[in-house]
């Protein structure tokens, strides 16, 4: 209830030098405190009246206050909304990419399988053309199987004693008698593809027989015909060979 006129009346007492605690309390003890209360009172109403702008403006920055926090908080639970969402949003994304990078890794595998299908096929086109020379070529093999067999147990049992020259001499007159009798035979007909393989060859040959064709052939005579052969090897490629041949199988050879 204090106002700004009743402390202007007071500045002329409060002003004076003997209106304070200690002179007052010379003259009365009751006297002192009234003049301390109003000295009090007086420099309240100063701090109070700075104080209640404050107040007032401390009220209203809290009103403020109030609404920017839930404005805040409306901005936040917008905000949760919208991350929820967005969340969402990101996993439905997610999921998607992941679909895509399947279906992307399912088209890569169905392309490579296509382009092996696609090779597989043109490959067997190319097969086919194989396969069907060599039906015609096994068809004609098994046509001319009775000649061919025929000339070749010929060569193992009659050609053994004679050289290269009279070898052939033979295979020509056996064919001329073939063709009389109308059995067919393989013209092209090579007794030593016939009879050995080339991988038996080639060991043959490391062994030490030479490479010539009636080198070969005396080594097929040797090792297919049923009979025992009698060599005749005046430069010991034969005798070597043999020995070479059979040393695994514990030969003995007599003086």
């Amino acid at each position: 209830s204090i106002t700004g006129e009743t402390v202007e009346l007071l500045e002329p007492y409060l002003g004076m030098e003997d209106y304070n605690l200690e002179t007052a309390k010379k003259v009365c003890g009751n006297v002192a405190g009234l003049c301390s209360w109003t000295q009090a009172m007086a420099y309240f109403y100063g701090i109070n009246k700075e104080v209640l702008p404050l107040k007032a403006n401390l009220a209203l920055q809290e009103g403020r206050l109030a609404a920017a926090q839930t404005e805040l908080n409306n901005a936040q639970n917008q905000l949760d909304e919208k991350q929820m969402e967005l969340d969402q949003v990101q996993a439905m994304y997610d999921t998607a990419m992941k679909e895509k990078q399947a279906l992307l890794d399912d088209a890569e595998a169905c392309r490579r399988k296509m382009n092996n299908a696609t090779a597989l096929i043109e490959g067997l086109g190319g097969e086919k053309l194989r396969w069907t020379e060599s039906s015609k070529n096994f068809q004609n093999q098994i046509t001319h199987l009775v000649g061919n067999v025929l000339l070749a147990t010929g060569f193992l049992s009659y050609s053994g004693p004679f050289n290269q020259e009279y070898r052939n001499l033979l295979l020509q007159l056996w064919k001329k008698e073939m063709n009389n009798s109308k059995i067919p035979y393989s013209n092209d007909l090579n007794l030593i593809g016939m009879l050995v393989d080339n991988a038996t060859v080639g060991e043959w040959n490391l062994q030490g027989l030479p490479n010539d064709d009636l080198s070969i052939q005396n080594g097929i005579i040797v090792t297919k015909a049923s009979r025992y052969p009698l060599l005749i090897d005046p430069q010991g490629q034969g005798k070597i060979w043999i020995k070479n041949k059979e040393k695994n199988n514990g030969l003995q050879v007599s003086a």
